[in-house]
């Protein structure tokens, strides 16, 4: 079964792309969640919302992991920040509650 997931891109004022997610991300709807991620991130640096995701698992991370380069921040739900923290993502990316 899968997972509720709806993905939104869009651009900010400036013309920065933006994803905005909303649900949960895991192993049943990673794949949408990292092509979101890699259409994006060729457009240049993008900014993820997940302030309404309240659950991720390691395929998450993972996609985020894969594509951190293009990322330039995250806003996160504060459920995520202890996986995001503990999963070293935060050293990499700004993420912000």
């Amino acid at each position: 079964m899968t997972s509720p997931l709806t993905l939104e891109t869009s651009r900010q004022q400036d013309g920065t792309p933006f994803v905005t997610a909303t649900g949960e991300i895991d192993l049943s709807n990673v794949t949408g969640f990292t092509w979101a991620l890699a259409d994006a991130t060729a457009a240049g640096a993008v900014t993820i919302d997940l302030r309404g995701v309240g659950y991720i698992d390691s395929a998450a991370i993972n996609a985020l992991f894969t594509h951190a380069d293009g990322v330039s921040r995250v806003l996160a739900h504060p459920l995520l920040m202890p996986v995001l923290t503990v999963s070293g993502l935060t050293g990499l990316i700004d993420v912000e509650r």
